[in-house]
């Protein structure tokens, strides 16, 4: 049951495309991506799993998933809380607060705050290095996408802790950084299990990447067939349309 909420100036309401969910997003904030969308929809949560979600920010991926899965819990975990409190207007605004939790806290704190009982790890972290590419003058949106609050291996060290024996962490990244989160999974016996590559069209090369580890799991590694965005006309694809519309992906 949908809730009245009253948004701020900035604030805006979308349509998330996906059951009727609708998200609070700030203009003068970082909005979420089509990357958190593919991750929704590639990551393996089973019916009654418990998922958390590192560096939340807008909440997209925990409503997404209670609407994709049967996840019996889903947690999602921001620093910011300005970003956090708004991704809990979006969670009530949508009548989930039974059984999606937004947690305000660094990450890094996550193993002395948060038990080591979830099944599901996911999550979208900042892309850049600090000392690489623009940092936005915009505290939130730097945050958002240099990695100021946390490191790639902090991300990884703490979902590695987080889950339960042969419990699943899905990443979404850039293409360029495959090496860094193959050695930084097996540093934290997260064994890559499926990879999948995101093209803006066919013929480009990959600007998105999605892989899912399992916790102590043995060396296998499938290569899905990947998806592309758009069609040569710009608009999307069939197969990007199914993903918005659709349940997750069967693998």
């Amino acid at each position: 049951m949908k809730r009245d909420i009253l948004l701020k100036e900035t604030e805006r309401l979308d349509d998330l495309l996906c059951h009727g969910l609708k998200i609070i997003q700030d203009r003068e904030d970082f909005c979420f991506s089509l990357d958190a969308v593919l991750l929704a929809n590639f990551v393996t949560v089973k019916k009654g799993e418990r998922v958390i979600d590192l560096g939340t920010g807008s909440g997209v991926i925990p409503l997404l998933l209670s609407a994709k899965t049967g996840a019996s819990y889903i947690a999602g975990v921001e620093i910011q809380e300005r970003v956090a409190e708004r991704a809990r207007r979006s969670v009530r605004y949508n009548g989930l607060e039974e059984r999606v939790k937004i947690l305000t806290m660094d990450l890094k704190d996550a193993p002395q705050l948060l038990e080591n009982d979830f099944d599901v790890v996911v999550t979208n972290p900042p892309y850049m290095e600090v000392g690489r590419g623009f940092i936005n003058p915009q505290e939130s949106k730097a945050i958002s996408k240099h990695e100021i609050k946390c490191s790639l291996e902090d991300v990884i060290r703490v979902g590695a802790f987080l889950l339960k024996s042969k419990g699943r962490f899905a990443i979404v990244h850039k293409p360029e950084r495959l090496v860094d989160l193959m050695c930084l999974m097996r540093k934290y016996a997260l064994e890559p299990k499926k990879i999948k590559f995101a093209h803006p069209k066919v013929g480009k090369a990959p600007n998105i990447l999605l892989i899912e580890a399992l916790k102590g799991g043995k060396p296998q590694l499938k290569f899905c067939d990947p998806v592309y965005i758009h069609k040569e006309d710009g608009t999307y694809t069939d197969e990007l349309m199914g993903i918005f519309y659709g349940p997750q992906e069967k693998v």
